[in-house]
């Protein structure tokens, strides 16, 4: 078959996807897919700044095992707003209870994209930020002294006159993952995805933890979000609180099991 019947036979296959899809419901993700976790929440995991949804592999594997349906999101870090709107889009598609996770910048996204959504049973902040309405990332870090990201920051610039911030790689497995073995770091560090400065100085929305149960793990050594903050957003939160001594930023790659058992910790308490 040549070139040009090939891909008008492509063309004709995906107008009958689309056009069957607007016809059927289009199978959704996680729970709802296939009907038969029944008793279990869905697990939405969201990633922050410097990461990925490959961070959480380990975590996922332990929270499957455990017989929880997970989705690990891709966060776009455009900015608070636009990456909220596309989280709430993607929960929107889940049918049933859900915990919802966000690392980090990932507190910012979910606090906003929770609000509304009577399926989320449980916010977990994993060495996060939990903003109030208007709060930027920046703003609530400058609240506390330790953090020593800013000055490991290399910002590429954007045509539109914003800017992609990186980790240096250099400094990155000090600054954001000092308990994660080297070799994994380096990976880290080499595979991150960048953070616009534009979403670190937006506010958040209307925060979904004034009507939800949060959970707050706190990265005692945290170098990028200090403790004292994370303290302070969990203790605003009325949130329940687990201390994970000498963990770093990426508790959540070096202590997957400590984390994958307190996100199993809230959804068996708000059951």
């Amino acid at each position: 078959m040549s070139l040009s019947k090939r891909l008008r036979a492509f063309g004709v296959a995906a107008a009958a996807v689309l056009t069957a899809g607007a016809v059927m419901a289009v199978a959704p993700t996680g729970a709802q897919a296939t009907g038969d976790h029944g008793k279990k929440p869905t697990v939405v995991l969201v990633h922050g700044a410097f990461a990925d949804s490959g961070g959480w592999n380990d975590v996922t594997r332990k929270l499957q095992r455990d017989g929880y349906p997970v989705v690990a999101a891709a966060n776009p870090l455009r900015g608070v707003a636009h990456d909220a709107a596309q989280l709430k889009a993607k929960l929107q598609q889940i049918d049933g209870p859900i915990i919802l996770v966000g690392h980090s910048y990932g507190g910012m996204v979910i606090s906003s994209a929770a609000t509304g959504n009577p399926n989320i049973k449980a916010l977990v902040y994993i060495a996060a930020f939990t903003p109030d309405k208007g709060e930027s990332a920046f703003q609530l870090a400058s609240k506390f002294e330790g953090s020593t990201l800013p000055e490991t920051l290399r910002p590429v610039p954007l045509p539109d006159g914003d800017a992609d911030l990186y980790v240096d790689q250099k400094l990155f497995r000090q600054q954001f993952a000092a308990d994660v073995a080297s070799r994994d770091a380096a990976l880290m560090a080499a595979s991150q995805r960048p953070v616009t400065a534009s979403a670190l100085n937006e506010g958040g929305g209307e925060p979904a933890w004034r009507t939800i149960r949060s959970y707050h793990l706190i990265a005692e050594a945290d170098k990028t979000i200090p403790a004292k903050l994370q303290h302070f957003g969990a203790d605003r939160a009325h949130g329940v609180k687990q201390r994970e001594n000498g963990a770093s930023h990426a508790v959540f790659v070096s202590r997957a099991k400590t984390t994958a058992e307190f996100i199993e910790r809230a959804a068996r308490e708000t059951a």
